[in-house]
């Protein structure tokens, strides 16, 4: 009798315990898709997953699923602790389907929205170009870059906007890191634009405080185009105006250097985000000689190395060119300075005028003529009144 009422209340204290664990417990819910869990791998196949959720259930990663950002499966060893996104609450298996791909796509967003509410920089980097600017596919998520969102540095300036030579810049960018700006976000549509500019408009504001007009800086050009030479320095970027580049004429700003190349230009004007530029103020003035050697009334050699309706451009040494407008090449009326001269053509030529300060050279044709023409006329005066004077002489001795 005394063995069954210890049977009776060792069972009856079993049930207790079972029930008081049960209660503690309460009524377990299968993770809901769309959420991350924590687990432990314990166990790895070819291209399968098992991962511990808790002790209470067991989730399973197969396929595609097993990849994320940071690697593949790999990377995994059993006893690893990870983050996972669980697609569906079940299988037909009695398993949680999980995804370290979607987890990591998540915990990515995360990342991107943190940085776009608070304003960070962050680095990216392009897997491919198109014309229109950079492309970027992180863990699924889809990022561009807008030429027009580029840093200076590496903004593609090319002559005429070729669409060709434009891309063939920016796939030189692809692959390189990129310290950007997140400017405008659409998870829904899992989008991402993206800012160069924005990243280095801080430290870019700074620098333009600290710019002074008449400051030396060194630089790298990082354009050239018909116009001028751009340069980029201290995170600011220049032009070197094509009138700025050398005291001669400029033909081409691609004769004074290529993309790439470090130089030394002299700040001549800030007017909000444009910064003026010269390469030709850094060294001497070629027409502060040329007053010395030039005069006007001086009859000079020269050869023509530029046609222009108005005129014909004479070199006289490597840094000064003379001009012999239309009027000043021939007594004849001329509609335009190629008609009578050509590039290449040696002439001589009287210096009418000079203007030091808007560095220019007067030249005229027409002048030694005209001086040709009054040196016949005294010649042709001066024997005629020779002749005059030998008949008086001879009248005299008849």
């Amino acid at each position: 009798m005394a063995k069954k009422k210890m049977k009776a209340a060792s069972k009856h204290g079993q049930s207790a315990i079972m029930e008081e664990l049960l209660n503690s417990t309460g009524d377990f819910v299968l993770p809901a898709p769309g959420v991350l869990v924590e687990g432990v791998v314990t166990a790895i196949w070819k291209n399968k997953v098992l991962v511990d959720l808790g002790g209470v259930a067991t989730g399973i990663i197969a396929g595609q699923e097993t990849q994320d950002s940071t690697g593949t499966i790999d990377s995994l060893q059993i006893g690893d602790a990870i983050s996972a996104y669980v697609l569906e609450e079940e299988n037909e298996d009695g398993l949680v389907v999980l995804s370290l791909r979607k987890a990591s796509q998540q915990k990515t967003w995360d990342k991107f929205i943190k940085a776009f509410q608070d304003g960070e920089v962050i680095t990216v980097n392009a897997n491919e170009a198109n014309k229109g600017g950079l492309l970027l596919n992180i863990d699924g998520i889809k990022g561009f870059i807008p030429v027009s969102q580029l840093a200076p540095l590496h903004y593609p300036r090319v002559n005429g906007a070729d669409s060709a030579r434009i891309l063939a810049r920016l796939q030189k960018l692809t692959g390189i890191p990129l310290l950007v700006k997140i400017i405008n976000l659409d998870k829904e549509g899992g989008k991402l634009i993206l800012s160069e500019r924005a990243a280095e408009e801080e430290a870019r504001q700074k620098a333009m405080g600290k710019l002074e007009v008449g400051q030396k800086v060194q630089g790298k050009i990082s354009g050239i185009v018909n116009f001028g030479i751009f340069v980029t320095f201290g995170g600011l970027e220049g032009l070197v105006h094509i009138s700025e580049i050398a005291w001669g004429h400029v033909k081409d700003p691609n004769d004074f250097g290529k993309l790439g190349d470090e130089v030394e230009v002299l700040v001549i004007g800030k007017d909000s985000d444009k910064i003026s530029l010269s390469m030709k103020r850094l060294t001497p003035d070629p027409w502060i000689e040329a007053t010395k050697k030039y005069k006007v009334g001086t009859v000079i050699d020269g050869e023509v190395n530029r046609i222009t309706p108005f005129g014909a451009f004479v070199k006289l040494d490597n840094e000064i060119n003379g001009l012999v407008h239309v009027s000043e090449i021939s007594d004849k009326s001329l509609a335009d300075a190629g008609e009578a001269l050509k590039v290449g053509d040696k002439i001589k030529a009287k210096i009418i005028a000079i203007d030091p300060d808007e560095h220019r050279v007067g030249l005229s044709i027409n002048a030694l003529k005209e001086e040709g023409s009054e040196g016949r006329k005294k010649g042709k005066k001066a024997k005629e009144e020779e002749d005059e004077k030998e008949e008086e002489e001879e009248a005299v001795e008849a």
